[in-house]
């Protein structure tokens, strides 16, 4: 039986490829449920400190599966779904780079969005049609996006389904990069590697601040750094 998810591990960091390209990686409840299984193992594993997420084939995701849909009903949404895959994603404690190589559509667009760097192939497009097949976002989108690129930009997108091409997306802020395709994971490898030669640590105290304190008002932002960082700071040694 074919391996829904690959995972590869280098010094410090590992690609995970999401690999059902003939179903241009469509998130069936075996892929979601394969994806959570090896977000944990690398979460548990102290030798990998960055995780790149990728899609193997001509699209990163195409969302939900629907035929398995039409045969079982939407998956369950929430705290107590262990198969959400914005959360395995979330369930890292380090930096996620995705890389996305193709299509990033609806579920797949959440998926990207769950990542803490995007980085698009010239070949990448991104597009919400939750409205187009009948569904709600249960994964953040409507959240997410509207919080990244703005109110309007986001309903612009989730109103109309239509498809972003990845310079647009670049110009959105949607992602950091756009790259040449057979650049992507060079420059995502090259990315995760300038993140380990940083402080043991630092990275993984940065991402969670930095997280912690979104959800935050601003001025709650700022004591909760204030407070971590003399708690850590007080540790900090002359080296």
């Amino acid at each position: 039986m074919t391996n829904m998810v690959l995972i590869e591990r280098k010094a410090g960091y590992a690609i995970v490829t999401l690999n059902r390209p003939e179903a241009l990686n469509a998130l069936s409840d075996r892929l979601r449920s394969d994806l959570n299984a090896a977000m944990r193992s690398l979460a548990e594993d102290g030798d990998v400190r960055v995780v790149i997420l990728t899609g193997s084939g001509r699209a990163f995701c195409a969302g939900l599966d629907l035929k398995e849909i039409a045969e079982k009903g939407f998956p369950k949404f929430g705290d107590a779904d262990l198969a959400d895959p914005v959360r395995s994603v979330a369930s890292f404690p380090g930096p996620v780079i995705v890389a996305v190589n193709g299509h990033a559509i609806t579920g797949g667009f959440e998926l990207a969005l769950a990542g803490d760097v995007i980085l698009a192939s010239e070949n990448a497009s991104f597009a919400d049609t939750h409205a187009r097949v009948g569904a709600m976002p249960g994964w953040g989108l409507s959240q997410r996006l509207s919080r990244l690129i703005g109110v309007n930009r986001a309903k612009e997108l989730s109103l109309t389904c239509r498809f972003v091409p990845a310079q647009e997306a670049e110009r959105w802020g949607i992602v950091n990069r756009v790259v040449e395709p057979d650049r992507l994971l060079e420059t995502a490898e090259e990315m995760a590697q300038a993140m380990l030669a940083t402080a043991p640590g630092m990275i993984e105290r940065l991402k969670a601040v930095i997280d912690d304190g979104y959800l935050l008002t601003l001025g709650e932002g700022l004591a909760l750094e204030g407070e971590r960082a003399q708690r850590f700071n007080e540790g900090a040694r002359p080296a």
